[in-house]
């Protein structure tokens, strides 16, 4: 039989920290607590594996029914005590504790055992009948709350009335008779909600209570937190029984939470609250204002001097910052969990640097103990600290930041706006490549569809701005140029504000503030008095030396570019050239070769644009001297660069010389049922091989006008979508030719690459014959994903949660690598294309670049490098370490 039980207790344990798959980590630091000799009330707990099996078929088995039976014999022994007896009873908690701490999101259930026999038994024990009788209205609250369901408010509003009929302000000034009559009123209160009397027997109430704990890790608030942070929902939580202490005596009595330093600055402070005579849910639920923790130097000196040392030693013990339970009962000091603390990820930087001064971890460990995603925060604005707000709606958190602006619902007006010098947020239904001057525009995104990876998502991470994407709450009216959220109206021009990190839409212009680091990577503060820049500097040195997997960006601007090799990008993995062509003159000329009647007509078209892209490509070249650039042709189908009817189709169609009935007939012939499976990507090139050559010409011409400048250029030429060889063969050929004539003519030759991004399963599966023309492959794995899984990822946001909330996937594939599938396909391009090209250059170009968990997995396939949006680069450097330290 597997173990399912174990104790602690008397100075020794069942088990140890190394056990918190088995335990939980609350049971494991509890074990480890009691070996250590740290000051621990006896107990055992209960195995995660029962939370596993018992929400799979709701059943306990009578083997482990004894087991926890003999468990609660020996805690009996040890304490001295009898569980029920009426004289001198045994009183536990009930709490949950899964692997991976999540702080208040199961629940808890304190003096357990308690009855209208055991609370005599405790007053006279105690000689302390007001501390017996608020113990036992304690009992009651919570264990109807927790395991009978009857609403905790209730319960508040009868001690509310209890105190003013009382003419006192807080629960301890209650008197024991006050008491008696609340447990009274609360027991009335059980039984006309739930029908029943409360259960006197305290077998039952334990066996309650173990299973409300179980099933308490399918509770909403429990679930959304292991979806957010990516917590499996296979692990279940254990069960800890411990012996009861009580800050509740008295005055030489107390309860608190504290850290072993400061969570929010990672200042090397003891950092905390505690209040005297009370129980612990009185410190976190706020129903008395705390004391600080250093009051407790004088209140209760003793506990406190034997604090300090525990809290010390435990900080060195587990060698990193600890979250503290603990109880004083009357003077002696018990502790009641520890575990690592949650921090800002400024306190986090700051302690991982701090603790390798002081010798207590190394570099390598530091680098570990800083979490790829936490850099996020480093980087975005934020909401000002002292703002309190509540939430209109919540979306998904597609790209971190804070900002504030007015809303607008159109592209257009946002650059009309934004060039009159207004702060503006661009609300759409969802965005497309023709909404892209208006993202440009806009200080964020806010879109009532699309999922994680949907085009605003991707579009604005790339940019570094703020966007909320999948906001269902939103109701958009374009005709009254409004929109609702429940009850609230919002027109254009009202202001609102989005935080990114956690998808929250608020009201009004709530301030912000810039992140320090963002402040010195723009130049706007010094490096000398930013000390988390500097702090984040040394850790980015430090994974640096680390990781093996180069890092690249994804950048379309010289802009960006800056903005990347700023945050340490080396060189560029995707520049998307259709980017370039959404704005002003750029976009009327696009629209011309695309409308042209012949190949004269695209040609001239063709010619107003290369001077244009080859200034681009130059600007680039330059913010990314020495490094490569990888550049990809042109990718969207042609109808997405062209007006769909209105005032901008009317004045196309004049600017052209054409009639609207003409220009329509055009935009009609290029309408596909599925575009993005249609004409685009290298299938452009191969029906007007003049794009290509187009494009290949500004490339090279720009590349032999920076080398002449001094600058180191590396440009690598990528064709999209390809999925047969002889694709390839045919784009390669056209890109070659423009290579020799350019610098035929320009007397001077630059060395270049030519290459292919791999996004559908036939260019994976035929990668042997593909590696014979390409000098590189880069993924694509945000189209290998959609043709792999058969979804569009702007739609799938729709319906993709809901898998995860069911557990079919584990994961948004969109968001975390498939492995199984994608990866799978992946890994076999990988080896049959260096197996026919053993310098095969492999990276990767998906949003999946910047993405921990699918860093991992390009580390372990081989690849050379990941490409990620700039502001993913700090992340994806920290993770590329992560992987090559695990």
């Amino acid at each position: 039989m597997t173990r399912s039980v174990y104790f602690f207790g008397n100075g020794s344990a069942d088990g140890t920290r190394d056990m918190k798959t088995i335990l939980g980590g609350k049971g494991a630091n509890l074990a480890e607590m009691t070996n250590l000799g740290v000051p621990v009330p006896p107990g055992f707990t209960i195995a995660a594996h029962r939370c596993v099996s018992y929400l799979a078929d709701g059943l306990v088995d009578e083997a482990f029914r004894e087991e926890v039976t003999r468990a609660l014999e020996r805690l009996e022994e040890v304490s001295g005590k009898r569980f029920g007896d009426a004289s001198n009873p045994l009183l536990v908690s009930v709490r949950s504790g899964a692997s991976v701490s999540m702080p208040g999101m199961m629940e808890t259930i304190l003096n357990l055992g308690l009855n209208d026999e055991t609370v005599e038994g405790l007053a006279k024990a105690s000689g302390n009948p007001r501390f017996a009788y608020d113990s036992y209205r304690r009992f009651l609250q919570m264990y109807a709350d927790v395991v009978l369901g009857v609403p905790i408010a209730k319960f508040e509003q009868l001690l509310g009335s209890k105190r003013v009929t009382n003419g006192v302000t807080t629960d301890s000034e209650l008197s024991a008779d006050a008491l008696r009559a609340l447990v009274h009123e609360y027991q009335q209160l059980i039984r006309f909600t739930t029908g029943h009397e409360f259960p006197m027997d305290p077998q039952v109430q334990l066996w309650g209570a173990i299973e409300a704990v179980w099933n308490s890790w399918t509770l909403k608030k429990a679930v959304d937190y292991r979806r957010v942070n990516s917590i499996p929902h296979t692990l279940g939580t254990g069960v800890n029984i411990v012996s009861m202490v009580f800050g509740n005596m008295g005055e030489d009595s107390g309860t608190g939470v504290a850290f072993t330093r400061d969570p929010s600055t990672g200042e090397r402070r003891f950092y905390g609250e505690f209040l005297v005579n009370a129980q612990g849910e009185d410190v976190v639920a706020g129903i008395r204002t705390p004391l600080h923790i250093d009051d407790m130097e004088t209140m209760l000196p003793a506990a406190y001097t034997a604090l300090m040392a525990t809290q010390d030693r435990l900080e060195k013990h587990f060698r990193d910052m600890q979250d503290i339970e603990f109880t004083v009962e009357r003077g002696t000091l018990y502790l009641l969990q520890t575990r690592t603390g949650k921090r800002t990820t400024a306190a986090a930087l700051r302690i991982a640097l701090d603790m390798v001064d002081e010798g207590l971890i190394s570099q390598r460990e530091a680098v570990l103990r800083m979490q790829p995603n936490q850099l996020d925060q480093l980087l975005h604005p934020v909401i000002s600290s002292d703002v309190r707000a509540t939430a209109l709606a919540v979306g998904l958190p597609a790209s971190p930041g804070a900002a504030s602006g007015i809303v607008v619902f159109d592209p257009d007006v946002a650059e009309r706006r934004h060039a009159a010098g207004e702060q503006v947020i661009l609300v759409r239904e969802e965005t497309t490549p023709e909404d892209f001057h208006g993202i440009v525009a806009a200080r964020a995104v806010l879109t009532a569809r699309g999922g994680m990876t949907s085009h605003a998502a991707v579009v604005a991470r790339g940019m570094g701005k703020c966007a909320i994407v999948g906001c269902t709450a939103l109701e958009i009216s374009h005709e009254q140029r409004s929109m609702r959220i429940g009850e609230h109206v919002i027109n254009e021009g009202d202001w609102i504000t989005l935080d990114g990190g956690t998808g929250r839409v608020f009201a009004g212009d709530l301030p912000t503030q810039p992140s320090e680091v963002m402040r010195v990577n723009n130049g706007a503060l010094s490096a000398a008095d930013a000390p988390t820049y500097r702090g984040f500097a040394k850790l980015m040195g430090w994974a640096d030396e680390d990781r093996r997997l180069r890092v690249r960006a994804n950048a379309d601007t010289p802009r960006d570019a800056r903005v990347a090799r700023n945050f340490g990008a080396e060189g560029i993995g995707l520049c998307r050239t259709e980017h370039m062509f959404f704005e002003g003159e750029r976009i009327t000329a696009m629209r011309e070769m695309i409308v042209a009647r012949d190949l004269g007509g695209r040609r001239r078209a063709l010619e107003k644009l290369l001077p244009m892209q080859r200034a681009d490509f130059e600007g680039i070249f330059q913010a990314m001297d020495g490094f490569p650039v990888t550049i990809r042709l042109l990718d969207p189908p042609l109808h997405e660069f062209l007006p769909h009817g209105g005032e901008e189709s009317t004045m196309l169609a004049q600017s052209l010389g054409l009639t609207r009935p003409e220009l329509a007939r055009i935009v009609a012939a290029l309408h596909e049922t599925n575009p993005m499976l249609g004409h685009r990507g290298c299938r452009l090139g191969i029906v007007y091989p003049e794009i290509t050559e187009m494009q290949a010409r500004a490339i090279f011409e720009a590349a032999v006008r920076a080398h002449r400048r001094g600058i180191d250029v590396r440009p690598e030429i990528m064709v999209p979508l390809v999925s047969d060889v002889s694709e390839l063969r045919h784009q390669r050929e056209i890109i070659e030719r423009a290579a020799d004539q350019v610098m035929g003519v320009m007397g001077e030759r630059v060395p270049y690459l030519i290459g292919t991004m791999i996004e559908l399963p036939r260019a994976a599966l035929t990668a042997g014959e593909i590696a014979t023309e390409a000098d590189f492959f880069s993924f694509g794995t945000n189209d290998l994903t959609q043709t792999t899984f058969g979804l569009s990822r702007d739609d799938a946001g729709r319906f993709l949660p809901h898998y995860i909330d069911k557990g079919i996937l584990a994961e948004d594939p969109f968001q975390v690598l498939d492995r199984k599938g994608v990866g799978k396909l992946i890994s076999w391009a990988v080896r049959d294309g260096r197996a026919t090209r053993a310098d095969l250059k492999v990276g990767i170009c998906g949003e999946h670049g910047g993405e921990p968990q699918s860093v991992a997995f390009c580390h372990e396939v081989g690849f050379d490098y990941v490409s990620c949006s700039p502001y993913r680069v700090p992340v994806a450097r920290l993770a590329a370490a992560h992987a090559a330290l695990a």
